[in-house]
């Protein structure tokens, strides 16, 4: 088993991640930066983005990601293609395990990002990025005047459908109860805006598409009560189930809050443990955009750097 030693190790390769191994490699921190089991994070899955800073032109989410990284490795980090099983958090150096590797660090930038769940079904996984998407925010603008579709029943799903609503021409909210999860007031708005509709009991069972051009058509849907099936025609999906964050390995060694994200000090990127810093969506349930985990990553160095220093 291989063995590396740094003073500063970064976990994740998402916006946060390289932002926080940009600002440790100007620092002169030599930072390691393991990428985790998906390169890029959520931004690959991602086809353009229009609200990142500095680029007048969308942007693919995969070259936006790709420029961090060659940013990031010419500034002079070392990004190691590896996925972190086991970590030691007990005392410093931290450990940290994988199958082939052990790492050694003074401070840990815990970067590893959170999954949107999917509904599971082969034609969503298809249409990723050609009509499917689980982020309004990041995707609406290409939907504008058209018709789309959001599945869930919470408060993210409320908001969603509400943001694309000033968006696309209509909305259809998919639920499979009769009743909502998101509040009272986001259920009035959603029920008292014109352009939404919600179809209760129902399901999304496929993906309709087209394959040259690869795009979305439409929708198969079931309604749980009545057993029919209907196809809606709608441009765009937007799943908005939640999220899961890629906490897993951290379950006994720092503190979590009900929904797996990692809980830090109020204004500040500190975990429950002294060293040990979390960034991005890993301990943000409520922004999840790429510049608001940019900026985590670049507090999360800071606050490490400062971390460091003290403990010369």
């Amino acid at each position: 088993m291989a063995q590396y030693q740094s003073k500063i190790i970064i976990l994740g390769s998402g916006p946060a991640g390289y932002t926080a191994g940009i600002y440790a490699a100007r620092a002169g921190l030599s930072p390691l930066l393991i990428s985790g089991f998906q390169k890029g994070g959520q931004l690959t899955i991602t086809t353009y983005i229009e609200n990142f800073p500095g680029f007048p032109e969308p942007i693919a989410g995969t070259e936006l990601m790709d420029r961090m990284l060659n940013q990031a490795q010419n500034l002079g980090v070392t990004v190691i293609d590896d996925q972190i099983s086991e970590v030691d958090f007990s005392k410093r150096p931290f450990t940290l395990i994988s199958e082939q590797n052990s790492y050694c660090a003074d401070s840990v930038i815990i970067a590893t990002g959170a999954s949107a769940r999917w509904l599971g079904l082969e034609n969503e996984t298809k249409f990723r990025g050609f009509g499917v998407s689980s982020c309004a925010t990041c995707d609406g603008f290409f939907y504008r005047n058209k018709h789309v579709a959001v599945v869930g029943g919470g408060n993210t799903a409320a908001e969603e459908a509400l943001y694309l609503a000033n968006i696309a021409a209509s909305v259809t909210l998919i639920h499979r109860r009769d009743t909502l999860r998101a509040d009272k007031t986001m259920q009035e708005r959603l029920f008292n805006h014109p352009k939404i509709n919600i179809e209760w009991d129902s399901v999304v069972c496929d993906v309709l598409g087209n394959e040259n051009p690869k795009s979305m058509t439409g929708l198969r849907i079931k309604n749980l009560k009545t057993d029919k099936f209907k196809e809606l025609d709608v441009d765009g999906l937007f799943v908005a189930i939640g999220h899961t964050p890629n906490t897993s390995i951290f379950k006994s060694a720092l503190n979590l809050d009900d929904d797996g994200y990692i809980i830090t000090s109020p204004g500040s990127t500190k975990t429950s443990i002294d060293g040990i810093f979390a960034a991005g969506d890993v301990k943000d349930s409520r922004y999840r955009q790429a510049i608001t985990a940019a900026g985590s990553g670049c507090q999360a160095f800071l606050e490490a750097e400062r971390f460091l220093l003290q403990g010369i």
